[in-house]
């Protein structure tokens, strides 16, 4: 069974970073784009961030310049380097990953457990 684990949400002040990591595990055969996405109190789970398999990246324009994705393919694992955070990114923070679980399988969405990010003073 496939999971994703993320880690490293927290509480930071406006202008401060953050890293976050979710590693994938269990039955992988092929691991295709992951990315990030966020969930705000009362509003859509909207796209963050995502990374192909063979590094081509997209940026929601809210996030263009203060947040990068990476990704370690060896390690099954997709980060978000958060800079220069604001109010407005506070939000849990859910990684996803296109997967397919085994040799001739169809490929299937994953999803995180989430990760609370809050921005404040």
């Amino acid at each position: 069974q496939v999971q994703l684990v993320e880690s490293g949400g927290g509480l930071v002040q406006p202008g401060g970073s953050l890293r976050l990591s979710c590693a994938a595990s269990g039955s992988m055969f092929m691991l295709n784009t992951m990315g990030w996405y966020r969930q705000a109190p009362g509003k859509q789970r909207e796209l963050v961030a995502t990374i192909t398999s063979g590094g081509r990246i997209h940026y929601a324009d809210s996030v263009k310049g203060r947040f990068t994705i990476s990704r370690d393919n060896a390690k099954s694992t997709v980060y978000l380097q958060m800079n220069s955070l604001k109010p407005e990114d506070t939000a849990v923070y859910y990684c996803n990953a296109d997967i397919v679980p085994r040799i001739w399988g169809a490929a299937n969405d994953y999803w995180g457990q989430g990760t609370q990010v809050t921005v404040s003073s």
